[in-house]
């Protein structure tokens, strides 16, 4: 799968796997892929998410998967449903924060750069991510995996980093406008 990345896509990758280390993290999460997107610079995604907006928005992106880390992952779908059962995830979190401290639910417990045998390990969600990646550069008939396949696989797998995009208008659709396939765009330009 890792060679089939381009430049861009590692430098992501990588990215991730610094965000995740940074955040003392255990794993690699597909929260940490679109942290590193949002950092990332000269690529396909980079000028998506320029174009759509987030670059004046980055911040904000930031502080939204931060709060839902503080939930435990949860996305406000999830917490609404359960909020219909009758439980309050703000107060749980609250709670557990007044008891662990601040961050306690993020599952980042581990210390910075501790991970068994210095090698990221790379979470369900990560795991998620690239696969999802690979089958939409296959789909849109390109042979590498680059940054806006990465982008693109975010925002149709479930969980917080979809849902944050999501709300700032960073769908599969407006990426897929504003970044046709490749082989698209060199038909278009002859």
């Amino acid at each position: 799968m890792f060679e089939r990345l381009t430049k861009d896509a590692r430098a992501v990758i990588e990215g991730a796997v610094e965000q995740a280390r940074s955040g003392g993290a255990r794993t690699v999460d597909a929260e940490h892929v679109l942290l590193a997107l949002l950092g990332s610079e000269g690529g396909r995604a980079s000028f998506a998410l320029s174009a759509l907006g987030l670059g004046e928005s980055r911040d904000a992106v930031r502080e939204a998967v931060g709060e839902a880390r503080r939930r435990a992952g949860l996305t406000r779908a999830e917490a609404d449903a359960l909020a219909g059962l009758g439980i309050d995830v703000g107060e749980i979190v609250a709670r557990v924060e007044e008891a662990h401290g601040v961050g306690a639910m993020t599952g980042d417990a581990g210390r910075p750069g501790r991970w068994s045998g210095g090698r990221p390990r790379f979470g369900r969600g990560a795991k998620d991510v690239l696969e999802r990646a690979l089958r939409v550069a296959l789909g849109r008939g390109e042979r590498s995996v680059g940054g806006e396949h990465l982008l693109l696989a975010l925002t149709v797998l479930p969980g917080v980093a979809g849902e944050v995009l999501a709300d700032f208008g960073v769908t599969f659709e407006e990426v897929t406008r504003v970044c046709p396939p490749a082989h698209s765009a060199r038909s278009a330009e002859k």
